[in-house]
């Protein structure tokens, strides 16, 4: 069993700034990608930014210099990855969620989906 937890997200002032935390748990034998996606609404579902295995990031156009996707391994079990965001605009208003690809077998990798935060960037 695989547990996606995301947090940090809220309310902030338009050049503001916040960061988004999420936490994978369980049964998890390697990490092949963590990122983020984010959902405004009316719109589809829009990738932000990824960290590959090998520490390679890939962002998208709109957050390219203002967002700062980044990972880590504080526990045996847990693998994180946080996403810093800086000179918010309310563009940038979304529920954002966590996505990690993840090896949960010798042999099996599977795609998972954390709950969604929501993030508003308003005066």
């Amino acid at each position: 069993q695989v547990q996606l937890v995301e947090s940090g997200g809220g309310l902030v002032q338009p050049g503001g700034s916040l960061t988004l935390s999420c936490a994978a748990s369980g049964t998890i034998f390697a990490v092949n990608a963590m990122g983020w996606y984010r959902q405004a609404p009316g719109k589809q579902r829009e990738l932000v930014a990824v960290v590959s295995s090998d520490g390679s990031t890939n962002y998208a156009a709109a957050v390219k210099g203002r967002l700062t996707i980044s990972r880590d391994h504080p526990e045996n079990t847990v693998y994180a990855v946080y996403l810093r965001m800086s000179s918010l605009k309310p563009d940038d208003t979304a529920v954002y969620y966590c996505n990690a690809d993840l090896r949960v077998t010798y042999t099996h990798s599977s795609d998972y989906w954390g709950q969604g935060t929501h993030v508003t960037v308003s005066s």
